[in-house]
């Protein structure tokens, strides 16, 4: 995506879990069925954000990439309902859509104009099979208030309840046997809000505030990530939905062929 005033775009960054059993992803990205109607799968929006639509960069084109059967998708985690996290939903419509019940409830029941322009009515007209959870209620994880452990996936996949962003925005962590994963999903745009580095672009920050359901409670997950951020574990490797550098360092960290 291209939004105006952010040089190096934004990218939708997709995780594929391999689990003893299936195949896991951590939201879908654009999906295929963007071009076929960008103002119904994307909204207004598009005229600022300006995504780019390549079928080569799809997750289900990237499942079938790396050697495995989209079919084996059966779970989905998602961070929240946007449409750039939930645009792939169609392609895996067998798949279980595991999301937080605060997200559910307010896609289905939107206030205000941000809310009412970016939970579409389109990525759900294929009726996902959607899983509520109340990870609020949960046992904290690493600092962060509430989490709950999807263990009718797999072991080791936790839904992080991180509001702000959205009324149910979530985080997901993957343990990955020598080191975590944490997605943060929009809890933050940019790496330079959390590891100090640079400076990031105003139009994009602005856009961040924005969108914002609860501008507080963004700013305390940018805290505290900050904090996790600062620890420098070698242990957590930290991404978010959209910025292009931790995709790129995320794939240096973990991909030895490069």
């Amino acid at each position: 995506m291209r939004p105006w005033g952010t040089p190096g775009g934004l990218v939708c960054h997709v995780l594929l879990v391999e689990t003893p059993t299936c195949l896991v992803l951590v939201d879908t990205g654009l999906g295929l069925k963007y071009a076929d109607d960008p103002a119904s799968r994307f909204g207004p929006a598009r005229f600022y954000v300006r995504p780019v639509f390549d079928e080569a960069e799809a997750a289900i084109t990237h499942v079938t990439r790396l050697g495995f059967d989209p079919q084996d998708v059966r779970h989905i985690v998602l961070t929240h309902f946007d449409a750039d996290h939930t645009g792939g939903l169609a392609d895996f419509p067998w798949a279980q859509v595991h999301l937080t019940a605060a997200e559910n409830f307010a896609a289905l029941h939107p206030k205000g104009a941000v809310e009412r322009g970016r939970y579409l009515p389109s990525h759900r007209r294929h009726r996902p099979i959607l899983v509520e959870h109340t990870p609020a209620e949960g046992q904290a994880w690493r600092g962060f208030a509430g989490a709950e452990e999807l263990a009718d996936i797999a072991p080791g996949i936790v839904l992080i309840n991180l509001p702000g962003h959205t009324r149910g925005h979530a985080a997901v962590a993957i343990d990955a046997t020598d080191h975590w994963v944490l997605h943060a999903g929009d809890s933050f745009y940019h790496h330079a809000q959390i590891d100090g580095t640079g400076k990031a672009p105003t139009a994009l920050t602005a856009m961040e505030r924005l969108m914002a359901h609860d501008w507080r409670r963004v700013q305390a997950n940018h805290r505290r990530l900050t904090e996790l951020s600062r620890t420098a574990d070698p242990r957590l490797l930290l991404v978010n939905a959209h910025d292009p550098s931790l995709l790129h360092r995320a794939r240096e960290l973990t991909d030895p062929t490069g």
